[in-house]
């Protein structure tokens, strides 16, 4: 044990050290060398929305509307905000300690779930390979592969809920590997794989977590029937299973479901869902970045050949995941196969994701298991005809990219060809193969002899390190101060300098741009979260450039354009430059506020019809409104003069408005239509009113009124107790675990 233990040591320190070498760039404090992760979704989504998490959490409040992008969104169910993510806590605490929210400290937390992913499925492999002699180095390349391969390092950094929704995977399937391992069930067990489920789920990328829903439903059904427990247990471990993810998630999955079913992107239809990897995609699993800018299906040379033996050896746990792998692989084609027809209409959940090429984390994940597994089958490979025969075969494929290297050196010479790059990527595979060809033939006679395990993890980690670290499309080679400023530039400063009270938008298609609304505090009409309530998006995206309709409707008193003049009287304000060119600042001459009384109504039963309504030259926006039902009171056509509507308390989660009209009223809001607003009228609880396709409204009676609007939805409430339900039993178990195992 005590050798086992120091074996076990060993590993963990050396990935941590691997780990600490392929992101150096990243922690080095010598500015000239440092690297960053790219601006884009990392920057505009991840940093922009932690940010206002930031703000919020540390004066001791839970984020549960978002005022600064979309017009207004709930922020707690946005799945990408992972607002009750554990590790995304931890980077907060850690953050108001150092005083401040920075760009590097969700880069830090992106790198050590890099290295929680390589320890978690070094932890899961020792479990299912435990007994074999050659375990810790089979859990210890399997690790490698998963955390420095194609897909870990390619998209998933700068798309951060996707990498942290990932790294879970190994957790939820070593609870289900425990508790199945003998033939009596261990509950326990069961509930360690909820609540690995869990956290991927509250890591914010759905189709991630829905991938991995599915294996490890597949992976419970195949240990059940493997170990014989019967259908009745099976049944009754996948409730229990169920349960607990469902328990540990509830607090943002009951929202994010409400709020996905009022998206836009719910109503995509098949042609938008079914993109995914081009059939040529596969040609890099041995020429990475030939084909695209990055390679997630690359897992390097050398494991392709282990991958090989696990398939060979065909034993029973290889050929599960060689299943997994191959499905996974047929389903990130998307609409390029066949296979994607089929499971569009027969498998729940698909129909609410597209990029079907992210189904690359199934395939590097059972790739990573099976090069594990081969590896273990080669060790102990007795058959010296089948080594043979794999060896034959691995020479080969070395020598088909010998012959693939030297065409392309020939053909190079040509003057009307121009191979670029493709030179360098078919040399450094050829040069792998080649090497490791010798490697893995003195590792299949002397599979225990250090230095071959050592020349194998060299060349492994060559691989990979030098076709992933650094990449291009990942990191800048610039400090990480100088990809995004966290203090307003000069365009937003010009907003913020408002002095009036009440509250306005602006339209940051240009000038503010991405989700930076949430970083600057600056309400915009527009963002780039990838969920955004249909209703507004269908008047703020009528017009990308140009929409008067949209200002209105929203509020909006600035506008950032690339023109001197706008279609609505204006005046320039302030210019400078943003990262698309020159940009001017407007201030429009006669901006709509944000709570304004009305006094004619027009009846629409649809939010197209409010939209033809809207289109319709003879309606006026300001003086009337488009309500979705008829109002119970009694309005007069001509509007009052004296009517005002003057906000006195405006927080994310609470407006409280003074309300003077001698007339009775409609108060219109730039305020989404959303299920968890609830208003009071003096005291009273009132109903708000769907306005204009996606807004809300009020009916006031004439006379002085105060109107409060709160946001508590129910969805959260429920989601809430029972989330904390489940933390709390977990908790104990875990507790009433180590007592009696101690």
């Amino acid at each position: 044990m005590t050798r086992f233990r120091n074996k076990d040591s060993l590993a963990i320190i050396t990935l941590i050290i691997l780990w600490f070498i392929f992101f150096w760039r990243l922690f080095t404090p010598i500015a000239e060398d440092q690297a960053s992760l790219k601006n884009g979704d990392f920057s505009g989504q991840f940093v922009a929305f932690a940010a206002y998490q930031y703000e919020r959490m540390s004066q001791g409040e839970i984020p549960l509307w978002n005022p600064y992008n979309n017009g207004g969104l709930p922020f707690i169910a946005d799945t990408q905000a992972a607002v009750f993510y554990p590790p995304r806590w931890i980077t907060m605490g850690l953050s108001s300690l150092a005083g401040e929210w920075s760009y590097n400290a969700l880069q830090l937390e992106m790198t050590f779930h890099v290295l929680l992913y390589t320890l978690l499925m070094y932890l899961f492999m020792r479990r299912l390979t435990l007994g074999h002699k050659q375990s810790h180095f089979a859990s210890f390349i399997a690790s490698i592969i998963i955390g420095y391969g194609g897909y870990t390092t390619s998209y998933p950094p700068l798309q951060l809920a996707v990498l942290e929704a990932a790294v879970w995977f190994p957790l939820g399937a070593l609870g289900i590997l425990e508790a199945t391992r003998n033939v009596t069930l261990n509950w326990r067990w069961i509930g360690l794989a909820g609540f690995g489920l869990g956290l991927s789920w509250l890591a914010g990328h759905p189709q991630t977590s829905w991938f991995m829903t599915y294996i490890l439903v597949a992976y419970l059904a195949y240990r059940g029937y493997k170990q014989k427990i019967g259908w009745r247990n099976f049944v009754l471990s996948l409730a229990g299973f169920g349960v607990t993810t469902l328990g540990v998630t509830a607090v943002t999955f009951l929202p994010g479901i409400e709020y996905l079913l009022q998206t836009s992107r719910e109503g995509l239809g098949f042609d938008a869902k079914g993109n995914g990897f081009p059939f040529k995609d596969i040609a890099q699993f041995v020429f990475p970045g030939s084909v695209s800018l990055w390679s997630p299906l690359y897992i390097g040379i050398p494991a392709l050949f282990f991958v090989g033996v696990a398939i060979l050896r065909n034993e029973s746990e290889s050929r599960f995941w060689l299943v997994v792998a191959i499905v996974g692989l047929i389903h990130s084609v998307g609409v390029n196969s066949s296979f994607y027809y089929l499971t569009y209409n027969l498998v729940p959940g698909l129909r609410f994701f597209r990029g079907q090429e992210r189904a690359a984390f199934v395939v590097a994940n059972s790739l990573a298991i099976l090069t594990g597994l081969g590896i273990l089958s080669a060790s102990v490979w007795a058959n010296q005809a089948h080594k043979s025969n794999a060896l034959k075969w691995w020479r080969w494929l070395t020598g088909f990219l010998v012959l693939i290297t030297i065409g392309v050196f020939v053909g190079s010479r040509a003057e009307n060809l121009n191979f670029g790059d493709f030179a360098d990527i078919a040399v450094l595979s050829t040069l792998v193969a080649v090497v490791s060809l010798f490697i893995i033939q003195t590792f299949l006679n002397q599979p225990y002899r250090p230095l071959v395990l050592v020349a194998l993890t060299v060349v492994i980690v060559f691989e990979l390190f030098t076709v992933t670290m650094d990449s291009d499309g990942t990191y800048d080679p610039v400090p990480y101060t100088e990809q995004l400023s966290m203090t307003a530039p000069t365009l937003v400063e010009a907003v913020l300098q408002d002095d009036n009270d009440q509250p306005f938008r602006v339209d940051g298609f240009r000038g503010l741009q991405d989700n930076f609304g949430s970083l600057y505090s600056v309400m915009d009409m527009r963002g780039i979260s990838p969920l955004f309530l249909e209703g507004p998006q269908r008047v703020i995206y009528r017009n990308y450039v140009n929409n008067p309709l949209a200002w209105e409707l929203y509020a909006v008193k600035y506008v950032y354009s690339e023109s001197d003049s706008l279609s609505v009287p204006s005046t320039v304000i302030a210019e400078d430059s943003d990262r698309d060119g020159f940009v001017y600042l407007h201030q429009l001459d006669d901006s709509r506020p944000f709570a304004h009384l009305v006094y004619n109504v027009g009846v629409v039963d649809s939010d197209d019809f409010s939209n033809a309504l809207m289109d319709d030259p003879n309606f006026d926006e300001r003086q009337s409104i488009a309500l979705h039902q008829e109002p119970t009171l009694e309005l007069q056509s001509e509007p009052a003069s004296d009517g005002t509507a003057t906000i006195t308390t405006f927080k994310p989660e609470q407006i409280i408005i003074d309300i003077s009209t001698s007339e009775n009223a409609i108060l219109s809001l730039s305020l989404p239509d959303y299920n968890g607003w609830n208003a009071d009228l003096n005291g009273e609880t009132i109903e708000i009113i769907r306005a204009y396709g996606g807004l809300s409204a009020v009916e006031i009676p004439a006379g002085d009124h105060q109107l409060s609007l709160y946001f508590a939805p129910m969805s959260y409430t429920i989601g809430a107790l029972m989330s904390l339900i489940t933390w709390l039993g977990l908790g104990l178990l875990a507790i009433i675990t180590i007592i009696r195992r101690s």
